[in-house]
């Protein structure tokens, strides 16, 4: 019986790491779907990138008070969980507080860890009062409605709750606040419980402990159903974003080399194509489907932070469009899990639903409200490309069901004849001059 608390810890840790492996398979699944892109360019560049947006947090601090609260839940919430190791070492060789052994250093770090307890759950009431009390107004647009509004307060919730369990367990730890050393913030909160039993302030250490790793391991597993998931992603997401200038757009490999046949002068262009030479040309020009998108574009989807700086900083969006990059992206991610359900359900197959990315969850009108000018890009603390998702789509409408809106197909008609956007003969371009 001495061995059954460390055997149940064992068969948690199993459970929760097992489960949490799973949903990253599947999670690797889906983002595979994607067509392959080459971004094996600059791998210094990508490294650089990595660790100044994904670990500096360069640019979430851009706007200061959101940026500094998000530093200190970040760094916080990481450093504390160093602990964790020595919880998991603990719960299974029934040990207690083993790396105590290592003396001073390890009062200072627990100091350390009890002081970020505190300053996280601050930050996260101050990021719970901003969300629902002065309520933001990137918090409250169209897309962010139950499940995504709901879970940006779940989480708060689950932090203050795993803080104070933290701290708690310190408190009620005899043989930690008998060390006189490390209980920083903890021996101040001891004295609520110095009227009870020891056997009593022993079970609510005990029960402190239990709870807080297996609200880790929770934690740990709500993140594939969250947009925390970015906790993850934010790292290879930002080593695999572009490194073009961002008004620099891709080009079909397939219309660049058509394109260059028709302007090669030594090409007779009513020759037959070679017998088995392939032509390069795609299966769908753009997307119309998540399947149509590359895997960086499906990452950056899972990443994103739903936090509407993207669209808080769209011209489209202040104007009264209907267009939201976080929309983009969200929807995007929606469909992509539906996709995946789809094939859980078929066998490892996908079977034709009837629906798709395009009309069914983003319309055509917020594609095209679009101006293209990269605010939404250069705005994401993580490095996410909503623009290049937009683009791919255009191209699908424009290529596929030549489907583009009136007003583009006249300027691009009056460019071809009178090599300008405006209606108006070359020779008379000037005549505004003489009335």
């Amino acid at each position: 019986m001495s061995y059954l608390p460390n055997i149940l810890f064992a068969m948690a840790l199993i459970i929760g790491v097992g489960y949490f492996v799973k949903n990253v398979k599947k999670l690797i699944r889906n983002i595979k779907l994607g067509h392959d892109v080459d971004v094996s360019d600059n791998k210094s560049q990508r490294w650089k990138n990595m660790a100044m947006i994904a670990l500096g947090q360069t640019k979430m601090i851009r706007r200061p008070i959101a940026g500094i609260l998000h530093v200190i839940v970040y760094v916080g919430f990481i450093v504390i969980n160093i602990e964790v190791l020595e919880i998991i070492i603990d719960g299974l060789f029934g040990t207690h507080r083993l790396f105590s052994a290592i003396g001073k250093p390890y009062d200072v770090l627990i100091g350390i860890f009890e002081i970020l307890a505190v300053l996280v759950f601050i930050s996260v009431i101050l990021f719970w009062m901003r969300r629902n009390m002065i309520k933001l107004k990137r918090f409250w647009k169209p897309e962010m409605t139950s499940w995504p509004k709901n879970d940006g307060n779940f989480i708060l919730y689950f932090e203050m709750v795993l803080m104070t369990l933290f701290l708690v367990m310190n408190a009620t730890d005899v043989h930690f606040q008998n060390m006189n050393s490390g209980n920083v913030v903890s021996q101040f909160i001891a004295p609520f419980f110095s009227s009870l039993s020891e056997t009593t302030v022993h079970v609510i250490e005990r029960a402190a402990w239990w709870m807080h790793i297996l609200g880790i391991l929770v934690f740990l597993n709500y993140l594939y159903f969250s947009k925390h998931l970015h906790i993850l992603l934010a790292f290879p997401n930002t080593y695999y974003g572009s490194l073009k200038p961002k008004g620099q757009f891709d080009n079909l490999e397939a219309v660049t080399k058509e394109v260059k046949l028709m302007m090669d002068p030594n090409i007779d262009p009513f020759a037959a194509p070679v017998e088995g030479t392939s032509t390069d040309t795609p299966a769908k020009f753009g997307a119309s489907d998540v399947q149509d998108l590359n895997w960086v574009q499906l990452l950056n989807a899972y990443t994103c932070t739903e936090c509407g700086r993207c669209t808080s900083e769209c011209p489209a969006n202040q104007t009264g469009k209907k267009l939201s990059p976080r929309k983009i992206m969200m929807d995007t991610r929606d469909r992509l899990e539906e996709v995946g359900k789809n094939i859980d359900l078929n066998k490892g197959t996908f079977k034709e639903d009837g629906k798709q990315l395009l009309d069914d969850y983003i319309t055509r009108e917020e594609l095209w409200a679009c101006t293209s000018c990269n605010a939404c890009v250069e705005a994401c603390p993580v490095s996410i490309n909503p623009l290049s998702i937009i683009i791919d789509m255009r191209r699908y409408l424009v290529m596929e069901q030549s489907a583009a809106p009136t007003e583009l197909n006249s300027m691009i008609t009056n460019i071809e004849n009178n090599g300008a956007p405006w209606p108006y003969n070359q020779m008379d371009r000037l005549n505004w001059k003489n009335e």
